[in-house]
């Protein structure tokens, strides 16, 4: 399976909806690498950025899921590598 590698960011804007994403993420960690989240306390906002490798149709549907969620925004951005360079 042809995998791609791409860094998802999410801005939370309402707080309430942290467990249902953090939920959403769960359904997907197993394409998930790693994770750092930013509290902008100023701005009363998250900041969270998630690396990820995993087939494109899931880092897509991870990112409209997230998207979807009121007060909480999502894009992602993916690496120019095609090829899985994992050894079989």
């Amino acid at each position: 399976m042809e995998t791609r590698v791409a860094m998802l960011s999410i801005v939370v804007e309402d707080e309430s909806r942290t467990a249902e994403l953090n939920d959403i993420l769960h359904q997907y960690s197993e394409y998930i690498i790693g994770r750092m989240g930013i509290p902008y306390r100023n701005r009363q906002i998250s900041l969270i950025s998630i690396a990820m490798d995993g087939p494109a149709d899931a880092i897509s549907a991870l990112s409209g899921k997230l998207g979807n969620l009121p007060g909480v925004s999502a894009k992602a951005v993916y690496a120019k590598l095609h090829k899985n360079t994992e050894e079989a």
